[in-house]
């Protein structure tokens, strides 16, 4: 006994035991991490599976006829503003400008500016916006990618071709291409992916 008791109290024994107890320690680690990540392999969320076997959830926008308002940026002084000719296109008399209106938009350039004149009555000096009002289908400029939408078709996002009759820096006002009832997705999916609409 007494034996047992001196080879107990020697530094090499209390290695030896100190060493046994951190090899059981990482042992029962390693084996609670590989039950762990064991069990949670066969219930973790995998969002890539989930949407191949139930679809993508995502936004969508249902298409109807509805009045909207398109707007064109003016930087106004005096009654006065210059724009390109691709701006001026988009500009008529008689248009809505703040709590002022359209007069006269120039068919020619101004020599002096190379830009089309743009003449308003009763509107603020600074940025103002031009109104187009129109009856159609609208729908958010990040929807749309090389003049066409994803639309729901039997669970799968299908690309739509069509045609924007005007733009402002939100959204488009589609002159072709949709009907009512549609369901335009306003969401990050490719074509072909099934799809799912959220609730």
């Amino acid at each position: 006994m007494e034996k047992i008791q001196k080879t107990m109290k020697t530094k090499r024994f209390k290695h030896i035991v100190f060493c046994a107890l951190v090899l059981l320690l990482i042992g029962w680690a390693v084996f609670r991490f590989a039950a762990v990540a064991s069990e949670n392999a066969r219930y973790v969320f995998n969002a890539a599976r989930v949407a191949a076997d139930t679809g993508a959830p995502i936004e969508v926008i249902e298409m109807s006829r509805k009045s909207g308002v398109l707007y064109e940026p003016l930087s106004v002084q005096n009654n006065r503003a210059y724009v390109s000719g691709a701006r001026a296109a988009n500009l008529r008399a008689g248009q809505r400008v703040g709590n002022g209106k359209i007069v006269s938009v120039s068919s020619d350039l101004d020599l002096d500016t190379g830009m089309y004149v743009v003449r308003t009555s009763g509107v603020a000096d600074g940025l103002q916006y031009a109104e187009y009002s129109a009856n159609g289908y609208f729908v958010p400029l990040y929807a749309i990618a090389d003049n066409s939408v994803l639309v729901v078709s039997d669970g799968v996002a299908t690309p739509r071709a069509i045609k924007i009759a005007r733009q402002d820096a939100e959204n488009a006002y589609i002159a072709s291409g949709l009907d009512d009832g549609d369901i335009v997705i306003l969401s990050t999916v490719n074509a072909g992916d099934k799809v799912q609409i959220k609730q």
